[in-house]
């Protein structure tokens, strides 16, 4: 694949005339933008009592960063650098009118020229109107990369796809979530508000993944003509899916950032976008001209690298848990806590949505694309109407009888209608809207893939609550113990276990490495696993007794151990299963930790949700020839364990069983050893958040069937 490294060839192939044009500087958001200097030129840059220089890019652009707002000057240019705060200096921009329906550009406050493509729906307007706002391919004419605007198309929405900043015919320079670009999104939601086709003045945001997670970042920044936000398959901080447990991720998140990287260079044969390029030749000089500065993007993977520990400048905010409680919309999330590509975090997230109260979360295991699962796609679907359209639901019989042709377009799967709902039965909006806004805020939807015929994303049952972590949820210890047992009470002997530590041999379950693909990507019936058991000697495993009641377990939960290794720090996977009365064992979730990353941070931690500090400052060897504490994270679950069945913990390195997620492991020696302490003295523990009251309904699921659990003969 064509990386950053190949821009040197660009101002051939794309801009011949670049080092000739007249140089434009623009004040922007904290920076200052040159496009039309030779390239290598000098650009001094002065104001505010400082003076900066740098060097115009391969394609004689440059981006001056880091600035403080006010007014600078460069080559004789004066020009204004504007503050961060989400009000623009004048709402005159938003009277600017873009396409009715098609391709276009829409202008953010610093002057710069998003691409856009308008979807109208059938019928008479105005219309109630919706954005989808990512770096993919949103705006492209043929159709949007990874969005779902024909589906908000046939329920009667009209779309606006916006390509963000740097990507695509979009022009400025890439960066990842920088606050310039969630301006944008402010920008785009107040001038297509004013769209004389968009219905009352007020929009709606949509999208999957990258889609979903803009609308976190553009909704803390309250545009006013903001209706509401659903966003969907979201993370809850880039950490947690970059760098679990410490441990780059150099599977799924590293790649998607690299197809991130390569999608931001100058449209050509080379990289970019393709759709950008074959505008090009047609004849696109807006979207040529904006080119110039995407050769200035940031190099976002040198940006991962220098990242590695926790630097709350850099990392807060990337983290929506560290900012959705300024968002003041209404709400609409759905996750999965087996979620193969953002990871099974998002769960963390309800409880910080403390700026509004109409807000509802759907939660269950599953794959990437399951928040579009039918029982969700309906819900999804009243939240719309009732939030944005302002309508009674009720939806059009061409799209339920179309249902299962949508759901094989999003999904990957067959023969999956839409169940009924009440909501659509309600006679009036008001009495709608009363039925919608009385529903518990967290949705449980429990065993998918066993409401139907096996993998089909159809839950076996689903539960309601009125918050998140769930009313009655306690924390529930099994002690480690002698011969691989898990007990409910700390064991009064000690004893020690040991496995060979060392790193994956084989590559992630799938990798596939870009979202966007069609085969095992996105849009895909669910992953390939090839879960394997570990090898002989490479895991610790421990596992209860037989459970004598349901267990319904919901939330995130952590191993303990006491550890022991001549290996100054470790690699480690703990890994939570069902062992089933059967024989078969079922996946639930994992969790993983550096082991010189340890140490917990004190101020945000419970005993249910233990985080670390992932302070270069806090990072520890493993004390040599001693025993050490160690706190592995599991990653969330909403499963019921049922009667008869075992709950198993087995740590070892870690195993690549999440699909597309592979780890830049510590290399180890041959042969080194992990020694895993229990008893009185040393007690490891398996915590779990138990809830009580959750009842399972339906029989122990066929083996294998739920969506993003794989199942296997159990192994001793």
């Amino acid at each position: 694949m064509a990386r950053i490294s190949l821009v040197a060839l660009l101002a051939i192939l794309i801009l011949p005339g670049t080092a000739g044009a007249a140089v434009k500087v623009r004040g922007s958001v904290e920076q200052v933008h040159v496009t039309g200097a030779k390239r290598g030129a000098k650009l001094t840059l002065s104001g505010r009592g400082k003076i900066v220089t740098q060097r115009a890019g391969k394609l004689g652009a440059a981006v001056f960063r880091g600035l403080k707002p006010g007014a600078y000057r460069l080559r004789g240019k004066r020009v204004r650098v504007l503050s961060d705060r989400s009000a623009p200096p004048s709402k005159k921009l938003y009277r600017q009118k873009i396409p009715k329906s098609g391709y276009g550009y829409l202008t953010t406050r610093d002057g710069t020229k998003l691409a856009i493509n308008v979807h109208l729906p059938s019928g008479p307007g105005p219309y109630p109107t919706l954005v989808e706002y990512a770096g993919y391919g949103y705006a492209n004419p043929d159709g949007a990369q990874s969005g779902i605007s024909p589906i908000a198309n046939l329920l009667g929405y009209a779309v606006v796809d916006v390509n963000m900043r740097g990507t695509g015919c979009s022009g400025g320079a890439f960066d990842f979530f920088e606050p310039l670009q969630n301006l944008d999104g402010y920008d785009i939601v107040e001038t297509v508000a004013r769209q004389p086709w968009a219905a009352r003045g007020k929009v709606g945001m949509i999208g999957v993944s990258y889609g979903g997670i803009s609308q976190l970042f553009v909704g803390q920044t309250r545009p006013p003509s903001l209706a509401a936000i659903a966003p969907l398959s979201v993370l809850s901080s880039t950490q947690t899916t970059l760098y679990p447990g410490g441990i780059l991720n150099t599977g799924f998140t590293l790649e998607w950032a690299k197809d991130r990287a390569h999608d931001a260079l100058p449209a050509s044969k080379i990289g970019g976008q393709p759709w950008a390029l074959k505008r090009i030749q047609e004849g696109d000089k807006t979207c040529k001209a904006n080119q110039a500065l995407h050769a200035e993007a940031i190099d976002v993977i040198a940006k991962v690298r220098r990242n590695d520990h926790y630097v709350p400048k850099v990392a807060d905010p990337l983290s929506p848990d560290r900012f959705v409680q300024k968002i003041d919309v209404p709400v609409f999330l759905a996750c999965q806590f087996t979620d193969e590509q953002t990871g099974g975090h998002c769960p963390s997230l309800p409880r910080h949505f403390t700026g509004t109260t109409r807000k509802w979360f759907t939660f269950t295991s599953g794959v990437h694309p399951d928040s579009l699962d039918p029982a969700t796609f309906v819900r999804w679907y009243d939240f719309l109407e009732l939030y944005v359209a302002h309508r009674r639901p009720q939806l059009p019989q061409g799209v339920r009888d179309a249902a299962p042709l949508i759901l094989k377009t999003l999904m990957g799967v067959e023969g999956v209608g839409l169940p009924d709902d009440p909501i659509q039965a309600q006679p009036t909006y008001e009495a709608a809207l009363a039925a919608f806004e009385a529903q518990p805020s967290v949705r449980i939807l429990f065993d998918n893939g066993a409401g139907s015929t096996p993998f089909l994303p159809v839950p076996g049952f689903e539960r309601s609550f009125s918050r998140f972590p769930l009313p009655g949820t306690a924390a529930r210890s099994w002690y480690l113990a002698e011969g691989g047992g898990l007990a409910d009470v700390k064991p009064s002997a000690a004893g020690t276990d040991a496995f060979t530590w060392s790193r994956t041999a084989r590559p992630p379950t799938s990798f596939v490495g870009d979202s966007r693909s069609g085969t095992n990507g996105l849009w895909t019936g669910t992953p390939s696993y090839r879960w394997s058991q570990n090898p002989a000697g490479t895991a610790a495993s421990y596992v209860t007794e037989p459970l004598t009641a349901n267990t319904a377990v919901v939330g995130a939960g952590a191993l303990e151990a006491w550890i022991k290794s001549a290996a100054r720090s470790v690699d480690l996977q703990a890994t939570v299963t069902e062992v089933r009365p059967d024989g078969q064992e079922t996946y639930v979730q994992s969790g993983w930790l550096r082991a010189s990353e340890r140490k917990l941070d004190a101020k945000r931690s419970t005993l249910l949700e233990p985080v670390l500090s992932l302070r270069k400052k806090d990072s520890a060897r493993l004390p040599k020839g001693k025993f050490a504490r160690v706190t592995v994270p599991l990653y969330y679950q909403g499963h019921v364990y049922r009667a008869g069945s075992r709950v198993r913990v087995s740590l070892a390195s870690p195993r690549g069983d999440q699909p597309i997620w592979a780890f830049r492991e510590i290399q180890p020696r041959k042969n080194t050893k992990v020694t895993v302490a229990h008893g009185a003295s040393r007690p490891s523990r398996l915590v779990l958040p138990v809830v009580a009251g959750i009842d399972a309904p339906t029989p122990l699921p066929p083996c294998p069937s739920l969506r993003g659990q794989p199942c296997r003969t159990y192994v001793p």
